[in-house]
């Protein structure tokens, strides 16, 4: 079962999962990472390194984010791979926690 990013990454995007993951599964976006679900070998690892706790087993996606497993897997095929940790947003501080982020993701 492969790991899900969720919401709260929206407009956040801490990049401290992406430097434990052994197989290079996060892809980057201009406000949002996602997981490659066929590249994600459920190892565990990201999801406690994430300050924003957006990171989620697939079957554990809070309910009313369940689009974000296809949204990962769709996004994963025209995102580049990213492997190496960046500072967070600017407004990353701001952001972390608010509700429905959905909007505001850039593609």
């Amino acid at each position: 079962m492969p790991f899900v990013v969720t919401d709260n990454c929206i407009k956040c995007k801490y990049t401290d999962c992406v430097e434990v993951c052994p197989v290079d599964c996060f892809h980057e976006g201009p406000n949002f990472l996602v997981i490659d679900p066929d590249e994600c070998i459920d190892c565990t690892l990201c999801e406690p390194e994430c300050p924003a706790n957006a990171i989620y087993a697939e079957d554990d996606v809070p309910a009313g984010q369940e689009g974000y497993v296809a949204l990962n897997a769709d996004l994963a095929k025209d995102w580049p791979v990213i492997t190496t940790r960046k500072d967070p947003l600017p407004d990353a501080a701001e952001w972390d926690g608010k509700p429905d982020k959905l909007p505001h993701l850039e593609r």
